[in-house]
Formats: C-alpha cells, sequence, structure tokens
C-alpha cells in the first residue's frame, strides 16, 4: 500500500500513479459516507438585512461550493468515489429563491472587498498576507462557481455529480420535524414526509431512493409511511440497530429489511468517532484552522463595521488567521501547507483503519460488510476547514493506493444481496443519550402542546373541507405550511443549547400564531387576505403543497 502526502491540491495529479486498474472488482468492505445537508428555512424580505440569513451564505461558501469543487476535482482527475448527500428540503427551497440568491451575491461581493483590504492591510506580515490573498482568491472564485460556473443555482452541480453516478442524493423530511414527537397525530408525519418527497421530484425529476431522518429519530411504524412515499432506505442510529428485534445479525455492517419492506442502515460509531469526535476526532489537530478566532472581533470596529450586519453586532467575517494550536488562548498563525500535509496524513490513517476494520469484519460475515460514516455536511468546511480537502485525500487514496475496501451508496449496495435479514429497529435518535432529550427537556417542552393541537386543528380542517373555494384551499395550504414550519427540530434545539435563542422562540412563536389565526378566519369566514398573501410571500416554500394529506 502506497500513502502520499500532498503540500497542496494542485499537485495531486503529479503524484497519483497507480493506476485504476489495479483495482479488483469485489471488495473486502463498504464504505458509505452520508453527508446531510440541511438549514432551517430563514428568509426575511421585510428586512434589507437579516443576521440569521448568514447561516446559509456561511454554508454555501464555507461548505457547499467547496464540497463541488472537491467533486470536480476528482471527476476531472478519473477518480471513481460514491458520496451520499442529503438535502433537505428548507436547504434546497433556500438555495432556489431569487432573494436569497442576490443577497448571497452581495455577501460574496463584501467578502471580495473586505479580503482585498486585508491584502494591503497585512502587506508588511508575510505570513498573514498570504492568508489574505488565500481567502481574497477564494472568495473570487466561489463566486465564479456559483455564478458562473453553475448559473446562480449549485443544485445543478449536485445533479450532475448524481446523474454521473458518484453521488447519491436522498432527502430528508419537509423542515427537518422530529418525527418520533408527531407519532400522536400520524397524518403530520405523512406531510412531513410527502412534501419532502414531492420537492425532490420537483427539483431532480424524480423520486428519492433514500432519506435522512432528522436527529435520526425514529420510532415503530414509520417505515410504512415511508414505504408509502417510495423510499426504499433510510437511516437510525447505532442502538436504533442494536437495541432491534431480533437481535442484529450483522450488528451496523449490513442493512436490515423493515416488515414495510424499506431497508434501514445503522450508523457505525467506529469511523463517525473518528471525525465527530472533539477530544478524540481528527478536526481538533493543533495545526487545524482555529474555527472561534475571526477578523469580525479582533480588529478595530469601524475597520470591519461595513462587513458585519446592519445591527451593528460584530459577527465572524470568515476571515481567520490562526490555527488551534492548542487548549490555552494563545494562538499561532495559520499554516496552509503544514494543515494540509495534516489532513492528507489524517485521510491515510482513516483509510487504514477502515481496511482493517473491514479486514477483521469479513472474516466471520458471509458478506462484504458495509461502515455507514455519517456527518452533518458543514462539519465539512464551516467548522472544520480542511475537512473538504481531508474527503478529497480519502476518496483519492481510497481509489488509488489500496483494493481492500471500496467507496457505496447505500442504493448501491442493496443491490448486492438478494436477501438482508428482517429487523423491527428501537426507538432512537442521535444527540445527547440517544432517545430525544435533546429535542425534549424544560427549555423546549412548551412548544409541543402547540404542535399537537395544531395537528389536530389541520387534520380537522382537511376533513371538513373536501372541495373547499380557492380560497379556502390557500387558507388551508398554508396553515399547512405554518404547521411544517413550526414543526421544525431546529427551533427546539436551538433553545436547547441557547444560542439564537430568541430567534427559535419567535419563530416558533409566529407560525402558531398565525395557523391559529387562520384557522379562526376559515371557521369565521371573515378572511384577512392581506395577512394570507404576506405569509405566502414570505415563506414561498412548498409552492405545490396538498394540505389534503393531513385528512
Amino acid at each position: 500500500m502506497v500513502i502520499f502526502r500532498w503540500h497542496n491540491i494542485g499537485q495531486v495529479r503529479q503524484r497519483l500513479i497507480l493506476s485504476a486498474t489495479q483495482k479488483i472488482d469485489m471488495a473486502k468492505g463498504y464504505l458509505a459516507l452520508v453527508l446531510h445537508a440541511h438549514l432551517p428555512f430563514i428568509r426575511h424580505p421585510e428586512y434589507e438585512s437579516f443576521l440569521e440569513e448568514n447561516w446559509l451564505f456561511e454554508a454555501l461558501t464555507d461548505t457547499y461550493i467547496p464540497l463541488i469543487n472537491v467533486f470536480d476535482g476528482l471527476i476531472e482527475e478519473g477518480v471513481d468515489f460514491r458520496v451520499t448527500i442529503s438535502l433537505s428540503p428548507t436547504l434546497m427551497s433556500m438555495m432556489l429563491d431569487e432573494l436569497l440568491i442576490s443577497r448571497y451575491l452581495r455577501h460574496l461581493d463584501k467578502l471580495i472587498t473586505l479580503s482585498a483590504m486585508e491584502v494591503k492591510r497585512t502587506r508588511s506580515d508575510e505570513r498573514l498576507n498570504k492568508l489574505a490573498v488565500m481567502y481574497k482568491e477564494r472568495y473570487e472564485y466561489a463566486r465564479h462557481v456559483f455564478s458562473e460556473k453553475y448559473g446562480n443555482n449549485i443544485l445543478q452541480a449536485f445533479k450532475k455529480f448524481r446523474d454521473l453516478g458518484k453521488l447519491e442524493v436522498i432527502t430528508c423530511c419537509a423542515t427537518h420535524g422530529y418525527l418520533p414527537f408527531m407519532d400522536l397525530h400520524r397524518s403530520a408525519v405523512k406531510a412531513q414526509v410527502k412534501s419532502a418527497v414531492d420537492t425532490y421530484r420537483t427539483v431532480f425529476g424524480d423520486a428519492p431512493r433514500g432519506m435522512w431522518l432528522p436527529e435520526c429519530g425514529y420510532c415503530s411504524g414509520h417505515d410504512e409511511v415511508f414505504a408509502e412515499y417510495g423510499i426504499k432506505y433510510f437511516f437510525v442510529e447505532t442502538h436504533g440497530i442494536l437495541f432491534g428485534t431480533p437481535r442484529p445479525r450483522y450488528g451496523v455492517y449490513s442493512p436490515y429489511v423493515c416488515g414495510s419492506g424499506v431497508a434501514v442502515f445503522g450508523r457505525d460509531m467506529e469511523s463517525s468517532k473518528a471525525v465527530w469526535s472533539s477530544k478524540e476526532g481528527y478536526p481538533g489537530d493543533y495545526n487545524y484552522r482555529e474555527y472561534y478566532r475571526d477578523i469580525g472581533f479582533d480588529l478595530d470596529y469601524d475597520y470591519v463595521r461595513p462587513f458585519i450586519n446592519d445591527c451593528g453586532t460584530r459577527i465572524n467575517t470568515g476571515i481567520k488567521y490562526h490555527r488551534i494550536t492548542g487548549v490555552s488562548d494563545h494562538k499561532e498563525i495559520y499554516d496552509r501547507a503544514a494543515a494540509l500535509d495534516t489532513a492528507a496524513d489524517h485521510a491515510g490513517n482513516f483509510m487504514y483503519n477502515r481496511e482493517k476494520q473491514m479486514e477483521h469484519l469479513s472474516g466471520f460475515m458471509d458478506r462484504a460488510p458495509i461502515a455507514v460514516s455519517p456527518y452533518d455536511a458543514e462539519l465539512f468546511g464551516h467548522w472544520w476547514f480542511e475537512g473538504p480537502e481531508w474527503l478529497g485525500f480519502l476518496l483519492r487514496k481510497i481509489h488509488f493506493d489500496q483494493d481492500a475496501i471500496k467507496t457505496i451508496t447505500p442504493g448501491e449496495y442493496l443491490g448486492l444481496y438478494k436477501r438482508y435479514p428482517r429487523i423491527t429497529p428501537s426507538m432512537s435518535s442521535w444527540g445527547y443519550r440517544g432517545y430525544s432529550e435533546v429535542w425534549l427537556d424544560g427549555s423546549n417542552d412548551w412548544i409541543y402542546r402547540h404542535l399537537h393541537k395544531m395537528a389536530e386543528l389541520m387534520s380537522q380542517d382537511a376533513r371538513d373541507h373536501k372541495t373547499p373555494s380557492d380560497l379556502d384551499r390557500r387558507i388551508l395550504n398554508q396553515m399547512a405550511r405554518e404547521l411544517l414550519l413550526a414543526q421544525s427540530s431546529d427551533w427546539a434545539f436551538i433553545m436547547k443549547t441557547g444560542t439564537f435563542a430568541s430567534y427559535a422562540v419567535n419563530r416558533t412563536r409566529e407560525h402558531i400564531g398565525r395557523f391559529l389565526a387562520l384557522h379562526d378566519q376559515l371557521r369565521d369566514r371573515n378572511i384577512d387576505t392581506q395577512m394570507l398573501e404576506e405569509a405566502e410571500c414570505k415563506y414561498n416554500l412548498f409552492k405545490d403543497i396538498d394540505y389534503r394529506v393531513y385528512a
């Protein structure tokens, strides 16, 4: 086995000398890398700019465009790879929204201007200046990729990779609603799934094969809903498989089939820990860039003021000059070459460990094992700056440097064997303690009595209006949108963590209040068309929503 170290991505072609023809047809084991891409729907046309819209802009710049660049580079180099990505309907809706696109381009232009100012400001410091130039080039290229290469629609890139057979694009629930807490009204679960499938079909032209369950939240019977809408497989947390019935024959290293016929995959703890763990995982290496040190806080306020937010609050700009260094507050200057060397080493370590893992498992399994390694997509690039490069190094090494393992998508793996063992997965989630505790505690438990009541009223109104007028249909569809948006698991999560909690509380209250107002107007026949039109304009996703799913 040959493992190389690269100082920069541009040297890769010169270093990769092993031919792909050396690969064997059947690997000892398979690695399914799954990236979960999601953000809550945040769009505020009533303001000139809005702080929380930056979540999308940062994700585009730091994660999705860098990942696209990695995938494009791999394809140009002839690297055969497989990655699975779940694109949530809310994220896709924001990626396609003209208002948010125009604001993102404005955001990029500000970053280009700021980085150009930084190139001038740091001329007397060679190390800082080199990094300032890197950021300027990075932002300019991001704008080129987003606007010129993909015509302001980077979903075209994901569709291209999908059509080339390199990327399996799956869906997630409509607004990332936490399904176990909706089971009191099964129609609410169906609405989350159906709206997701419909959005995917609108964007990609066909139905998704797989579904990422928000927060890996599963409870008994939900696979029947997935089957109803054509989903072939989904994922659960490790103990969702290990505590399933009957006892899983292959642990988490094989998919299983539920009673509905839908397949389920469990997370491999060993491969996930290497990347996820804040203490033992790769992203904590001292050579990597420090996320929590940004010029938005370090430099003079008047200097950065035009590039933060209209509210005047200091925020991260994305320009960061320091590496993690250690546990103290002292931070050394970031060394990009050393960071990429470290990323290449970590990719080699990850691959080596997967080789040994698969060799061990294949010794007592009657089929090639699969390790499912799921991660939040924003870990790559946004939180872990070198994450996209690490992924590129890993996929190159797997392709060129060994033949024991291969990357695969869950959909492909399901085609390898004719039969898979049966299971009834256990109720489970990921997150703290693994049983919903993050999304139900003293900080957020107040929301659920409202969500349950809204689902009850929505179902009743849907049954009572089988042949509605056009205006009534609009009201009912907007009520469905408000319910879906209120159910987003992001709000409960943010309340739990305490970061941006006021925004999460306000959004939840807003959707509850508008839903109830529309319900009363529908019942009393006293319609406020202006309020309805404003709601339809502000929350303009799920254009083809059909409230009758709640009936």
